[in-house]
């Protein structure tokens, strides 16, 4: 279920978009460092995947609503070479239009179309996921500026039941009409694990 070879991304097209001036961006939602408490943690291996390429992250917005001791996140958890641009913001995100804890809003904005921006959405709560995801794909201010976009949808999957719970709502029909239709808007969208 963690396996992340299934993604496909077209690098060579993401570097030729790319301007002296482009920032890269990574805009974490969920960002546990510690949760899969395996050798290599999704999002570091996402980021290491990046680097084989050449994409350097210089900023990177980490998201998580558990609790967590800084001094793990940044002494034990977090790999030194992303200190200079990670940014560890331990409270967790909500959909609210315009409110400085909906990420799209408070942070998104804030970068341009030149910009490569990565966004990862996976907090969990469906009343919150979904909500950001369609305020991702009917904004054309922000889809616009949105390169990536990972997101572990919570649908009904028998194969996945035990670990998702109750939190799992629509089907997989619902997961790809929405990567669709954001990949109409430019969105390269992917399942993450």
């Amino acid at each position: 279920v963690m396996d992340m070879k299934y993604m496909v991304h077209d690098y060579e097209a993401m570097c030729l978009s790319l301007k002296s001036t482009s920032r890269i961006v990574l805009i974490d939602m969920g960002a546990s460092l510690s949760f899969h408490r395996r050798d290599v943690v999704p999002i570091v291996h996402l980021l290491n995947e990046y680097k084989k390429f050449g994409f350097v992250f210089d900023h990177i917005y980490g998201f998580e609503i558990k609790q967590q001791d800084p001094n793990e996140v940044y002494n034990d958890l977090l790999p030194e070479e992303f200190m200079s641009s990670y940014h560890w913001i331990n409270v967790g995100v909500n959909a609210t239009h315009g409110g400085k804890l909906n990420p799209l809003d408070s942070i998104l904005r804030s970068f341009n179309e030149d910009d490569l921006v990565v966004v990862k959405l996976d907090v969990d709560t469906t009343s919150v996921e979904v909500p950001l995801a369609k305020q991702l794909l009917n904004d054309d201010s922000l889809n616009k500026l949105v390169d990536q976009f990972y997101f572990e949808h919570h649908v009904f999957m028998n194969e996945i039941a035990p670990s998702w719970g109750t939190s799992m709502e629509g089907s997989l029909k619902d997961t790809f009409d929405l990567f669709s239709a954001l990949r109409e808007k430019a969105v390269a969208a992917h399942f993450w694990p």
